[in-house]
Order: structure tokens, then sequence, then C-alpha cells
């Protein structure tokens, strides 16, 4: 006999939800208070200026949670409280943010694992990043509820690089190649018989694309160098001849807009401005809020500080990009959680374009000091307000 609970469940099945499920008053309160931070509150409210003791925090005028996010946790905790009893699966972290994912675990979410057996019963949230066509499409096969909180300026990526293959152009991805992001960005170009991508990193790569398409590149030094991020089969004298931009929304925005300029001068250069229009794409696919938080630590570190402090995933890479705008001006430290604060002396964060977490000594200066205060897209006020709490407590003013 079929349930009520069962008719509803396979109809849901049908599509997958990307408006949550109509309970969004009844989660506000529960991710408010997991999440969010009173003395955040309080320091925004005053401008962004905190004094305490012998200390000035000043928040950048941008930080912390974007839309994207912030609609992947409401579809998350709705989707809790709508199937409190059935089997939550994350194909990924929803976001990166270690605190936010513990969060989830302790609310009885799973993170999918290669050999984990989804049935029709279970429900799997697609993380903020989206996910492959291909893991997508074998969720879909299984019949499972999908529960989608792809940001919606990924799928406008997806988008952009889904018409550069229909149109017979190769996307060139300026991204991390490993990123979840990147993963599903590049996926959505061998949806169509020829598509084809290439991922680069920075414009030291971009400038390797340059030289090739200009005719001083070699052949097999480009292939060796570069057909590991690039579609199976990547001729670069074939693929370069047509070519899009496209951007992992996370990037720095400085560096994209060069590196498109680069790419299109280098067309320009090979075949002629009059050609430029049948061999080259490029559209800014920066998110709003990563440009807005990127604009806002450059305000910042216009100011009379004397250290920033980054708050986010070592994982996250608007957060990284953060570090690496502010460690051009000021001593920056980017840190994931209070605890990295040791002491006075001690502080553990990641240095801008590192890759591992280390340990800084004397961090707090004595006397009277201005700290600037940044966090990416996916950290939590209360993670913030836990930080500056932890440095007035270390400062002996808290």
């Amino acid at each position: 006999m079929t349930t009520a609970n069962q008719t509803a469940a396979a109809t849901t099945r049908q599509q997958p939800s990307r408006s949550g499920f109509g309970l969004r008053a009844e989660v506000y309160n529960d991710i408010k208070n997991d999440f969010d931070s009173q003395l955040v509150q309080h320091i925004r409210a005053a401008g962004g200026t905190y004094r305490v003791g012998r200390l000035t925090f000043r928040l950048a005028q941008e930080f912390g949670f974007c839309y994207g996010v912030d609609h992947a946790l409401d579809l998350a905790y709705e989707t809790h409280a709508r199937f409190p009893n059935r089997r939550i699966y994350l194909t990924g972290e929803i976001i990166h943010n270690p605190m936010v994912n513990e969060q989830l675990s302790k609310m009885g979410y799973c993170f999918l694992r290669p050999g984990d057996m989804v049935t029709a019963d279970d429900i799997v949230l697609i993380p903020a990043f989206g996910a492959p066509t291909q893991e997508l499409e074998r969720l879909r096969k299984i019949g499972c509820l999908l529960v989608d909180t792809t940001c919606g300026s990924v799928v406008h990526v997806w988008k952009r690089v889904e018409k550069y293959a229909r149109e017979g152009f190769t996307a060139i991805i300026h991204g991390k190649y490993d990123h979840e992001e990147t993963e599903a960005t590049r996926s959505r170009t061998t949806l169509y018989e020829g598509g084809r991508f290439l991922v680069i990193r920075d414009r030291s790569q971009a400038q390797d694309i340059c030289d090739y398409i200009e005719g001083r590149g070699n052949r097999a030094a480009f292939l060796g160098k570069y057909a590991a991020v690039a579609t199976p089969g990547f001729d670069p004298d074939r693929d370069l001849e047509r070519i899009g931009l496209a951007n992992q929304t996370t990037m720095l925005s400085s560096e994209s807009l060069e590196i498109a300029e680069m790419l299109r001068q280098a067309m320009v250069h090979r075949y002629g401005l009059e050609e430029l229009d049948v061999r080259f794409r490029s559209f800014d696919t920066i998110c709003s809020a990563t440009q807005e938080r990127q604009d806002a630590i450059l305000r910042l570190i216009e100011e009379a500080l004397d250290l920033v402090i980054v708050v986010g995933g070592y994982n996250s890479s608007n957060t990284e990009h953060l570090c690496e705008i502010a460690t051009e001006r000021l001593p920056t430290y980017h840190i994931n959680a209070p605890e990295c604060l040791v002491s006075p002396r001690e502080i553990r964060h990641k240095p801008a374009f590192s890759k591992q977490e280390t340990t800084s000594w004397n961090w707090l200066p004595e006397g009277n000091i201005t700290i600037g205060i940044t966090a990416g897209a996916s950290t939590p006020n209360r993670v913030v307000g836990d930080c500056i709490e932890r440095i007035c407590h270390l400062a002996g003013v808290g």
C-alpha cells in the first residue's frame, strides 16, 4: 500500500528542488542561532569600528556570508526540517567552512563517500559549488530526491561554457582545476559533442597560451604541461583557434580581467582585429559578492592598520584571495577558527600563496593597535565574532 509520504516523495523526486520546501520562516531562528553574532551586529551598527582597551578593530564593509551561502543553508535546514526521519547525504562540503560542515554533520547530514549505497528513499544535497554532470546523472537514475543548492552565479558560468561548446569555442577556464566548482564547470563543456576545455590558474599560464597562439610555443612542451588539465585528446593547434574565457566565480577579479585582455590581444596579433568576433569570447563571471568583498578589503587596507586578520576556511578560494590582497600592504594572517589564535605570541595561519598552515610568532604588537578584520563569503559571523573576542582576551582587554 502506498502511503501519502511515499507519494509526496515520488512526486518531489521528479525534479531537483532549488526553491526549498516553504519552511524558511520556520528555520530562520535556527540558522541565526547557529551562525550569527551579536558582537558583529553591534560593530556593524557602529559603522564597522570597535574599540576596547588598547585595541581598535575595523571591519571591512563587506564580508562573511553571501546570498549564495544563505540560500544553500536555507535549503539544508529546510530539508532537515521537512524530512527529519530520512537519510540525507551531501555530495561534498556544502561550503568551504569547517564550522558550517560540522554543524550539518551534527544535524545528521552524511558526506557521500565512494561505495555508499544511495537508494531512492534517500535525499542528496548538491553543494553550493554544484556537482559534475556525471554525478548528477548517476543520482537521477537512482531516483533519490535531489536538493540543489548550487549558487546562481555558478549556474551562470555553466550557461556560458555550454554556449561556448555549442558554438565550437574551447572554454579557457580561469580557476583551480581540482576545486569543486571548476570540476562541475568543466563537466558542462563536454555535454556537447566536440566540447573542449583548458583550465589555467594564473597570468603565467595565460601567457603560455598567448605564446602558443602567437606561434612561439612548442607543441610537445605545451601538452606536457597542460594535457592533464584539458579535455582528453586536447590539440592546441586545433583547440586554440577559437576560445572563450570563463572564470571560477571566486578567483581574483583583477587577474581574471587581465587574463581576458591578454588572450584578446593574442588573438588579435595572430588573426587580426577583423577576425576577433569569430575567434574570441569573454564574459566576466566573477560573482558580485566576491567582487564586493575584494573591493572592501582594498578600501580597508588603505586605512592606518597595524595588521589584518582574514577569517575563513583554508580551502576557500575567495578567502585565499582576500589574504593575497591584504598581504601586499600589511602583515596578514588567514585563520580558519578562533583556536588558531593560540597566544599573544603564537598564531597558526595559512600564508598567502601557501597550501599549508604554519605558525608565526609575536603577531600581536604591544601598545595601541588597529586590526583590520575581513572574512570569506562562506564564513559565519559567529566565527568572526569569536575571533574578535579571542583577540581581546589574549590582549587582556576582554
